[in-house]
C-alpha cells in the first residue's frame, strides 16, 4: 500500500479530511492522493498556487511575509497549509513551496523545498528539505516528503488521542 493509500485509509477511518496547497509540485500531491481508489472519502480537494499573488490571495499567506522572505520559506509552507485547511473545510491542511529549477529563486538554490501540515487544532509543522537532482526528481521527492510529514502527524495525533482517552499517560 502506498503512504498515499495508508493516509487517506487512516483519514477516512477517522471521519477527517484532507486539502492540498501546491506550488513546486504543480498538483503532483493531488493527483498522488486521487490516484487512490476511494480517495473521495476523505480528499476535499486542492489549490496551485504557482503564483506568489495567489499564495497571498486565495490562501491567505501574509503579503509582508512573502515580501520580506519571498515564497520559498517554512513560514510561507506553514500558512499555506492552514490556508488551504480553512479555505476547503478540511481537518487537515497540507502544502508545497520551493525550487524545482532549472534556476535559484528568491534567492534559495535549487533543491530548497519547504513541506508543511496544519491540522484540527490550528497549529501547523513545516520541514525544510535539500533535495538532490533535477526538476521532476525534486518534485516528486517534494510530493513523499509532505506525505510522510502528514503521515507522521497524523500517527502523532493518534497518540495523543488515545493517551487522552487512557487516562494521559
Amino acid at each position: 500500500m502506498s503512504a498515499a493509500a495508508r493516509v487517506l485509509e487512516l483519514l477516512a477511518r477517522r471521519g477527517e479530511t484532507l486539502a492540498v496547497a501546491e506550488s513546486l509540485t504543480g498538483g503532483l500531491v493531488a493527483a498522488s492522493l486521487t490516484g487512490v481508489p476511494g480517495a473521495s472519502r476523505s480528499f476535499r480537494g486542492s489549490v496551485t498556487a504557482y503564483a506568489t499573488d495567489v499564495k497571498s490571495g486565495l490562501l491567505g499567506v501574509d503579503p509582508a511575509l512573502l515580501a520580506a522572505r519571498g515564497a520559498v520559506d517554512a513560514e510561507v509552507a506553514e500558512q499555506m497549509a492552514a490556508g488551504v485547511r480553512r479555505l476547503l473545510g478540511a481537518a487537515w491542511g497540507i502544502a508545497t513551496t520551493g525550487v524545482a529549477g532549472p534556476d535559484r529563486q528568491d534567492g534559495q538554490p535549487v533543491g530548497t523545498v519547504y513541506v508543511a501540515v496544519s491540522g484540527p487544532s490550528g497549529a501547523g509543522k513545516s520541514a525544510a528539505l535539500r533535495l538532490n537532482g533535477g526538476r521532476e526528481e525534486i518534485r516528486r521527492e517534494s510530493v513523499l516528503r509532505v506525505i510522510d510529514l502528514l503521515s507522521g502527524e497524523l500517527h502523532g495525533n493518534a497518540r495523543a488521542q488515545d493517551t487522552e482517552q487512557n487516562g494521559g499517560t
